[in-house]
């Protein structure tokens, strides 16, 4: 198993700056990692950065809240596209699904997958927020809405990805969908931990002490 091609490299701070995404782009390249992943406003310079790699650009959209529009979704995904992302990692509506209006949060969700012209999608679901059942139903919102992860968290909520909760998931999803662990991932324990509950991608800011094998305090 190659630890790198599973990690999406992170950076999507507010105060994220050009100088900081430039490295991040350089370490991607360097580790062989699957993706980068940034704010919209970063995808035409991960873009061109990236160009001659097999890195792709991974961009996140509604985040990190997920509360916005549904039509404001989709133009942000189809502006992520047209600059050069490859896949999307949207923030699901959890306040509508904590009401069960199931309804809006899967038309939310297909609005993203129709906006990103069959490029990857994957949803965030935001477990720490969620109880089992909320997760079990979100789960199945994001599969009836044709996306193709489901994704643990932002990293903004108070809480990341856990071994319980990625179980979780690809118990419900099965084969027809992937799962991505996102926040929290601080050491080659956790990471692997988080494989072998069933997590194909590894959502990270810390890929490069990751792949080092290096302990890691904090981060996204």
């Amino acid at each position: 198993m190659q630890l790198s091609h599973y990690i999406d490299h992170t950076l999507l701070k507010a105060d994220a700056q050009l100088e900081p995404i430039q490295k991040l782009c350089a370490e991607a390249k360097d580790n062989k990692f699957f993706s980068v992943c940034v704010n919209t406003s970063y995808v035409a310079t991960c873009a061109e950065l990236l160009k001659d790699s097999s890195v792709k650009v991974c961009c996140v959209v509604g985040f990190p809240l997920g509360a916005m529009d549904s039509e404001s979704k989709a133009w942000e995904t189809r502006t992520a596209i047209k600059n050069g992302a490859h896949e999307i990692d949207m923030v699901i509506h959890v306040g509508a699904l904590k009401d069960r209006r199931l309804d809006y949060v899967q038309n939310d969700i297909k609005a993203v997958v129709s906006a990103a012209q069959g490029h990857t999608v994957k949803v965030i679901i935001e477990t720490s927020l969620l109880n089992d059942e909320d997760k079990k139903v979100a789960c199945e919102a994001a599969l009836a809405a044709g996306a193709h992860f489901v994704k643990t968290s932002t990293g903004f909520a108070g809480g990341g990805a856990t071994v319980a909760d990625v179980k979780l998931m690809k118990s419900i999803v099965g084969d027809k969908m992937q799962v991505k662990a996102s926040g929290g991932i601080k050491d080659i324990g956790q990471a692997l931990a988080m494989i072998e509950a069933g997590a194909t991608r590894l959502g990270t800011s810390s890929g490069v002490a990751l792949v080092r094998g290096d302990k890691i305090q904090g981060g996204y």
